[in-house]
């Protein structure tokens, strides 16, 4: 049923409902905005969501008792409001959140979501962010929609039947968008050192950010690389012009990028739109490592925020603050693993807070989440060199770990190194 607006597409939403959002850069923001007026009116609704963009509105008390969010994956919008109590983080692999909505572990009453205008034949598409929502459409008993003729339509897992739909309203607003960070001189470093592990062929997962953008810089002369990742961004572009980005040595999909969700610039999403070299498929699907291995030479990219002298890689947490999430960071580390001739990295500046913070530090800050096991971890990298740490003992991991990190701390972390772990090196 069409309606006139945000909020009377929400009407139809009773106390206690459990309501899964979209997320990324297909934030259905214009209904979130409706949701914090219409909440006021219900009691206990719950809010499930990744990563929203836009969505601060709902961090406001005054909802207490009314609407209360709770992220599998945490963003600024949400960053502020789960660490003060006012939301909840739940860590969990990205691959499994589906699960929970097929197996009826989670159960959801509605879903809201964003969609591009339907074809001729009726069908709209989720556009930019595939994700969990396509899991959340199969199962929820509601479905609401703001059918946006900005959203790109885009390939794979993406349709969904504009009679799917219990209530939708149109209106065009522009699509969140995320510009490429500044490059300085570590990030340029680190991308130069990741970019001198990645061989031809290798099929890549990274995600957004300066070290990527950095790592596909320094790529212009391979040959035959291919796409299939949780999320990607502007820096695939010129690759895949310059035909670098190919696809054509992929066992799976072989000459299409394979993706969950995109965000970045005006730019990329023109780009995906009607698209079909570009699929955007259901995250359990992209994240299965039993999909993922089945690529040769996969090369998984990632991020940290703090890896200890074991190995073992935070990165959701700033010791028991709440930064981000699980996401599918494992996945694909053990995808990779698994691949034939696949590896992974954890790429990070060495240093924090102005270079007086050590990242690569004895311990883990007390509270820190391990996102990444050191039984899982491959290669470190910082802008100070490369750390293999498959099959590595002890001593070993230590030793090379306190030589990728900054210069100034590596005395220290050598004391640390045998005090804390009774580790010489």
């Amino acid at each position: 049923m069409k309606v006139n607006s945000a909020e009377q597409a929400l009407e139809i939403l009773q106390d206690n409902d459990v309501i899964w959002c979209q997320s990324m850069a297909a934030t259905p923001y214009k209904l979130l905005e409706g949701l914090k007026n219409v909440a006021v009116s219900r009691q206990n609704l719950t809010l499930l969501q990744l990563h929203t963009e836009y969505s601060e509105p709902l961090n406001d008390p005054a909802l207490k008792g009314h609407l209360r969010q709770r992220a599998f994956f945490v963003g600024a919008s949400t960053r502020k409001a789960v660490n003060d109590g006012l939301a909840d983080y739940v860590p969990i692999f990205l691959s499994e959140i589906p699960k929970l909505f097929r197996s009826g572990e989670q159960p959801l009453n509605a879903a809201i979501i964003q969609v591009s205008p339907p074809d001729k034949h009726g069908n709209c598409s989720l556009g930019i962010s595939v994700e969990a929502t396509r899991a959340a459409l199969q199962v929820a008993e509601k479905v609401i929609a703001w059918v946006n003729p900005k959203m790109p339509r885009t390939h794979g897992d993406a349709l969904v039947p504009l009679s799917r739909f219990d209530r939708y309203f149109v209106e065009e607003a522009e699509l969140p968008l995320h510009q490429q960070p500044p490059q300085n001189e570590t990030t340029k470093k680190i991308g130069e050192q990741v970019a001198s592990l990645i061989d031809d062929g290798d099929c890549l997962q990274m995600g957004i950010g300066a070290i990527p953008d950095a790592t596909l810089g320094c790529l212009g002369n391979h040959k035959d690389l291919g796409i299939h990742t949780e999320m990607f961004s502007d820096g695939v572009l010129p690759l895949v012009e310059s035909g670098v980005i190919n696809n054509s040595r992929k066992r799976k999909h072989r000459g299409r990028i394979v993706t969950t969700f995109a965000m970045g610039s005006q730019r990329l999403y023109d780009f995906v739109d009607d698209n079909q070299e570009v699929f955007f498929l259901d995250v359990e699907y992209t994240n299965d490592t039993s999909v993922i291995r089945q690529n040769k030479q996969v090369m998984s990219i990632n991020s940290a925020l703090q890896v200890d002298l074991s190995g073992q890689v935070c990165a959701d947490s700033i010791g028991t603050k709440i930064y981000s999430g699980v996401g599918g960071q494992m996945d694909f580390v053990r995808g990779a693993s698994l691949s034939e001739g696949g590896r992974s990295v954890i790429a990070l500046p060495s240093t924090a807070c102005g270079g007086t913070v050590s990242r690569i530090s004895s311990l883990l800050a007390p509270g820190a989440g391990v996102v990444t096991t050191r039984a899982h971890v491959h290669y470190i990298v910082t802008e100070h060199g490369i750390a293999n740490l498959r099959a590595r003992s002890m001593t070993e991991r230590a030793r090379a770990l306190i030589d990728i990190a900054a210069p100034q701390f590596r005395e220290q972390l050598a004391r640390e190194a045998y005090n804390d772990w009774g580790l010489t090196v």
